[in-house]
């Protein structure tokens, strides 16, 4: 099946696997959140057992080093494109209101992101994440 937008996450290529990790699951219930038609039907297996829906459609998983995810979110504002982001301050929160905190305390400038997502029109993601690679 072909899809009119893509998702896009890019991660900062210097953090630690866990870090990644759980950026890039912050990063996903952010989009899912924000995008009412991106989860699909809950599944179930051949006795019955129910799972909890999944994304509709892939998402890719992009590395950057912390210059290029800088552009990439300078070009995403300037597109209007609507982003989930992850700043480092929020490694070191607990909950949401912590985290929301964290990223209100600077200005867009000061931002130290380590993660973004989006999704967008297939050609404006590629233009936005231009730079960053497939996350090894």
């Amino acid at each position: 099946m072909n899809f009119d937008s893509k998702i896009a996450i890019v991660v900062r290529d210097d953090l630690a696997t866990w870090q990644k990790l759980n950026v890039t699951a912050f990063l996903t219930s952010g989009l899912v959140g924000a995008n009412d038609d991106l989860l699909g039907e809950p599944y179930m297996d051949a006795d019955g057992n129910a799972y909890h829906a999944l994304a509709i459609q892939p998402m890719i998983v992009l590395a950057a080093d912390a210059a290029t995810i800088r552009k990439i979110y300078e070009r995403a504002m300037t597109r209007n494109a609507r982003l989930s982001l992850y700043t480092h301050e929020m490694f070191s929160t607990g909950h949401d209101a912590a985290n929301r905190a964290a990223v209100a305390q600077f200005h867009a400038a000061d931002l130290n992101i380590v993660g973004l997502a989006l999704r967008e029109e297939r050609k404006l993601v590629d233009k936005i994440t231009k730079g960053a690679r497939m996350h090894p």
